[in-house]
């Protein structure tokens, strides 16, 4: 599902105008990102959380050289959901398995 197919939805399901819905879904966002960037994390009740992770300096390897270079210490936004999102995707997600 791609932006446009969730503002499509939501404008359908609510009868507000598309150009409408698109505005609030780029400032909600916009929004999430500035929190972030800003370094505070984002809570949405019964969804997820966006929360920042810092990943530890590391030693990492530039293959086509031959070297070692040292990746520093960083942030990195991270999504983890809520459990109640988790169990209803489990309960209702039906993939279907491949038979050899």
């Amino acid at each position: 599902m791609t932006k446009a197919d969730i503002v499509n939805r939501i404008s359908d399901k609510t009868g507000i105008e598309k150009a409408d819905v698109q505005a609030v879904v780029e400032n909600f966002m916009s929004e999430i990102k500035r929190s972030l960037e800003g370094g505070e994390n984002v809570f949405l009740r019964g969804f997820g959380s966006f929360i920042i992770k810092k990943r530890a300096q590391k030693t990492g390897r530039n293959i086509s050289k031959n070297t070692t270079i040292i990746i520093p210490a960083h942030y990195i936004p991270h999504f983890k959901p809520a459990k109640e999102f988790v169990e209803t995707v489990k309960e209702n997600v039906q993939i279907e398995e491949a038979v050899a």
